[in-house]
């Protein structure tokens, strides 16, 4: 039993944006396929859960990057578990460049589902039995709740189709972030170096369903960001909060929060 994973990784042509720098879709990307694959390697993994009717759902998610690298650049992405907080199960991560450099962290938090009830369960009779990794935290305030907005203007609707299906059925936990960068100008993300992404999964997306965009820049928080390090270890120049609402219902599919650095 590995209690930290590591993978290297190429970034691909497809992985950056036209100034060739990673993608915040593409980091997150590189987190999920590790922590997949950590997951199988301690026996918690899809197909173990599925035989118990079981599923791992991402609930939050909080990923940090300090530069973000190029086309053919080799990385390391590291994952480990952090034990569970009330009904979530924590894990970390790391990416390490070709200099020994930590150039992104982040911290996810999972709900165990009970597939037929659709309700979480405890995770704890999985987990007990994993690494804790105590010493190693990447994050120690991510994976948090994020408030509602009330100053949110429209920016415009997404209809859930094939590319943005994963194998369970529902909208792949980046193709959220790609509607993200999507609502945004270009030139936020290409006049940022680093950045912080904080998002809470709020309600499944499945295919053929429409959501409405929202989005706001949130500048009442750059003055907060900069004292603290709650929100990132790097002065804060942009902060922006999104929201994704089903059309139908009005319920909240995700919201998250940028903070850009120069």
């Amino acid at each position: 039993m590995k209690s930290i994973w590591t993978e290297q990784f190429i970034v691909r042509s497809w992985d950056v944006d036209r100034n060739n720098r990673l993608s915040p879709a593409s980091l997150f990307n590189f987190f999920q396929e590790v922590a997949g694959n950590h997951a199988t390697e301690l026996g918690v993994g899809k197909d173990a859960l599925l035989r118990g009717n079981q599923a791992w759902v991402l609930s939050r998610m909080t990923a940090l990057m300090y530069r973000r690298p190029g086309w053919q650049e080799m990385i390391t992405v590291r994952t480990w578990p952090r034990g569970t907080e009330k009904l979530f199960a924590i894990r970390d991560y790391d990416i390490i460049d070709g200099f020994g450099a930590t150039i992104a962290q982040g911290r996810s938090a999972w709900l165990l589902v009970d597939l037929e009830k659709l309700r979480p369960l405890r995770p704890q009779a999985l987990t007990e039995k994993l690494p804790t990794n105590t010493d190693m935290p990447a994050i120690s305030d991510g994976a948090g709740a994020l408030s509602a907005r009330t100053q949110l203007e429209p920016a415009g609707s997404r209809r859930s189709a094939y590319s943005d299906i994963d194998y369970n059925g529902h909208v792949n936990n980046a193709r959220y972030i790609q509607w993200i960068q999507d609502m945004l100008d270009e030139r936020v993300l290409e006049e940022t170096n680093r950045f912080r992404l904080d998002i809470n999964y709020l309600a499944e997306i499945r295919p053929q369903e429409t959501i409405s965009l929202w989005l706001d820049s949130a500048g009442e928080l750059d003055q907060t960001a900069n004292e603290t390090s709650f929100f990132a270890p790097f002065e804060v120049t942009e902060c922006w909060a999104f929201e994704g609402k089903h059309t139908d219902s009005e319920q909240s599919a995700f919201r998250a929060e940028l903070r850009c650095g120069a």
